[in-house]
């Protein structure tokens, strides 16, 4: 597990209103949860409804007494739109990871284009995607992730949500 920041691991989530933002950091939290650190949650929603700004913070460790990530001191940033990783870089600590859409479908490539691709990734879980990619600096157990995508989705989108994290962690090594 990564620890770079004292005992609690820092990490931002970005995106907009309706990309599944909060459902991420559930997943995230939840899987942490699972995998027996301590954890804890906040979020900020914006004009989350529709289009807006939402990051959520998810700090865990061996102890956790807030939920905010100071500024400056995320660990990780996971971004969900490309015009979101502008409005919170400065969340990120210096020597921080950047996980953002060009980790997965490359540099000037628009969202739509997912739905079109060969990959199990869609718009709609995209964000599951990105969770798969972060999940591999993590030593969470693989069980604590399919129970936490489990129990924060619908059963009908199990499946999809599975092939979609495993894809986002086979592109970790690449």
């Amino acid at each position: 597990m990564s620890n770079t920041n004292g005992n609690t691991t820092n990490i931002v989530l970005a995106g907009l209103g309706g990309q599944g933002v909060i459902r991420a950091a559930d997943i995230l939290a939840e899987a942490a949860f699972l995998a027996g650190v301590d954890v804890k949650q906040s979020e900020l929603h914006g004009m989350s409804q529709r289009g807006g700004s939402v990051t959520s913070d998810v700090r865990f460790g061996s102890e956790v007494l807030s939920p905010m990530v100071p500024p400056g001191e995320a660990d990780f940033l996971l971004v969900l739109h490309p015009t979101q990783t502008e409005n919170n870089i400065h969340q990120l600590r210096e020597g921080g990871v950047l996980i953002n859409t060009t980790a997965i479908i490359g540099d000037g490539q628009d969202l739509a284009v997912l739905d079109q691709d060969a990959t199990p990734l869609t718009s709609r879980n995209f964000n599951v995607g990105l969770l798969g990619l972060l999940s591999a600096h993590f030593s969470f157990p693989e069980d604590a992730w399919v129970k936490a995508i489990h129990a924060h989705l619908p059963e009908k989108l199990h499946q999809q949500n599975e092939q979609a994290f495993a894809f986002g962690k086979s592109l970790a090594g690449k």
